[in-house]
């Protein structure tokens, strides 16, 4: 004889837990819709408004799809002003910035992963504490420490700070420390591997998710970065794409619709890096979980 239920449940236990299974599942459907729309009408309306006149982007009330689409928005974006060459410049300065910052991320982890040398656990410490620290705190101690070195109004001010950012450092040393075993190395040491050779061939292949997740990460951190550039250059000639749609718009007037055409054309190398690393970038955030 088959038992309806587990010893010690009532019928209308397991009946109400069917019953908020049951509509649970569906509210949580509505919430992310609710969320996915809520994220994806502002994109909408920019995408709206770049085929638009200003005075329909302040029509009241607002229209989603223009009345008369109109492609002089994108006409000026490449023919009025320097959108090219802004886009050129925040591309290399993100790509350089990117690849070297997540090498030495990667050395500075390996290193405080694998080996022992004095000072590691004070040095640690500091780069952990120095995340809490906002940016806003040491920008212009940073400032003046650039302008110091004689690398102010440069491209390598865009560059140079951003190295070993510990963000990078630290999530490289806990991934080298999960998925990297000591045995393995001491095999590749024993056959006479040099460290070059085991970090070159050993462990850069086996931290691909990780360096998935940290080139995404650094690639919008650098391309989309308005504070620090705002600060070290004053020559327009050397602009990124934020400081340069930022220029677009005057004390008195904007022409957003430029302004909309221009933050939808600099948008795309960011989706096209986030698609193409989606599956390394999910592997690791998951795979390469921060735990001590």
């Amino acid at each position: 004889m088959s038992v309806p239920w587990k010893a010690g449940a009532t019928p209308g236990a397991r009946t109400g837990s069917g019953t908020g299974h049951r509509l649970g599942r569906p509210l949580l459907y509505l919430v992310l819709i609710a969320l996915a729309v809520i994220a994806v009408l502002p994109l909408l309306w920019a995408l709206s408004g770049s085929f638009k006149t200003i005075s329909e982007i302040f029509e009241i009330p607002p229209r989603i799809w223009p009345r008369h689409a109109t492609g002089s928005n994108y006409a000026t974006v490449f023919s009025d002003i320097a959108l090219p060459s802004w886009l050129w410049t925040s591309l290399w300065v993100a790509v350089v910035s990117t690849v070297l910052s997540v090498l030495f991320s990667t050395m500075g982890g390996y290193a405080f992963a694998k080996f022992d040398f004095p000072g590691k656990k004070i040095l640690f410490d500091v780069m952990f504490s120095s995340m809490m620290i906002p940016m806003t705190v040491v920008v212009i101690p940073l400032f003046v420490e650039i302008a110091a070195l004689g690398m102010g109004n440069s491209y390598l001010a865009l560059i140079v700070p951003g190295l070993a950012p510990a963000f990078g450092v630290f999530m490289m040393r806990q991934f080298i420390v999960q998925s990297i075993p000591d045995q393995m190395l001491e095999v590749a040491r024993v056959d006479g591997a040099g460290e070059i050779a085991i970090f070159l061939r050993i462990v850069l292949p086996l931290l691909r998710p990780a360096l998935g997740a940290l080139i995404v990460w650094n690639f919008l951190a650098s391309y989309n970065n308005f504070l620090w550039p705002l600060i070290v250059l004053s020559d327009s000639g050397k602009f990124t794409l934020p400081l340069g749609l930022n220029s677009l718009s005057g004390a008195y007037t904007a022409d957003y619709g430029v302004i909309l055409a221009g933050s939808l054309i600099a948008s795309v190398p960011t989706i096209a890096v986030f698609v193409g690393l989606n599956k390394q970038l999910i592997e690791g955030l998951t795979v390469g979980a921060l735990k001590g």
